[in-house]
């Protein structure tokens, strides 16, 4: 019976191991849902923040670049989506990346949010106002 208590405390270490997450591992290209974005993860100091890198449809119906027009700051509604910083200030707490933003720019709304990685591979996006309960969540996944 001691033996197999042993065995079982070994194998939820070793588990815990697993997938306990380091800072670094949402570094790099993430995809939406639907397809129509990818997301670079980086570092600037300690914090972490994303743009989007690349878009399904990057031109408007005229062919032009299309915009951040629906920002509420009216300054910043000619600068391309593409390359637009939507991920802000977060900060790692063992095991989530929290304390940040997320900006919609088909919306012009930011958001607090908070990330987890599901898997190594999968990357749930919570966007929400005031407290966590009352938002909504994305799986990213990423680009090899």
């Amino acid at each position: 019976m001691l033996r197999k208590t042993s065995l079982l405390i070994a194998f939820i270490a070793f588990s815990l191991q697993l997938f306990a997450q380091k800072k670094d591992d949402i570094l790099g290209k993430w995809v939406n849902p639907s397809g129509e974005g990818q997301i670079e993860i980086y570092k600037r100091g300690e914090k972490f923040f994303g743009k989007l890198v690349w878009i399904k449809e990057p031109n408007d119906e005229k062919g032009k670049p299309k915009t951040d027009d629906k920002n509420p700051n009216e300054s910043l509604r000619n600068k391309p989506v593409l390359g637009l910083e939507i991920l802000k200030n977060f900060e790692f707490d063992g095991g989530k990346w929290q304390d940040g933003t997320i900006y919609d720019p088909k919306s012009g709304k930011t958001y607090s949010c908070k990330l987890t990685l599901k898997e190594p591979n999968q990357l749930s996006i919570r966007g929400f106002i005031g407290v966590s309960l009352i938002g909504r969540t994305e799986v990213w996944k990423r680009i090899k």
